[in-house]
């Protein structure tokens, strides 16, 4: 069945909105929408699988522990963020949708 990233869109957005499109030996296939949205302060991303993601429209800005320079990604940018990598997202476009599309490997462990 065809479908498309940038249709069915809920018009209201309270929550982050994570959908999984696909799901299979260990490997699944997310669609993340933010809409100003970010990961609460003092709380961080730590994840025991592998996430490869790319932003395909909005920005967002991504912080790491441990000192790392934080990464602004803008449509078309991708990041690998390794497994045990603790990060957090502390900016989403507010008034534009940002769409990620997230690829979790070895996410049966989660």
């Amino acid at each position: 069945m065809k479908n498309n990233l940038f249709e069915h869109i809920p018009a209201e957005l309270p929550e982050e909105l994570f959908e999984t499109l696909q799901e299979l030996g260990g490997v699944k296939i997310e669609r993340i929408i933010s809409r100003g949205h970010t990961t609460p302060k003092g709380e961080w991303y730590d994840q025991s699988w592998d996430e490869w993601v790319i932003l395909l429209s909005g920005s967002a800005v991504l912080e790491f522990d441990q000192n790392r320079e934080p990464v602004l990604l803008k449509p078309g940018d991708y990041i690998m963020l390794p497994s045990g990598l603790r990060h957090r997202v502390t900016q989403t476009d507010a008034d534009t949708d940002t769409i990620w599309l997230a690829i979790h490997i070895n996410s049966g462990i989660h």
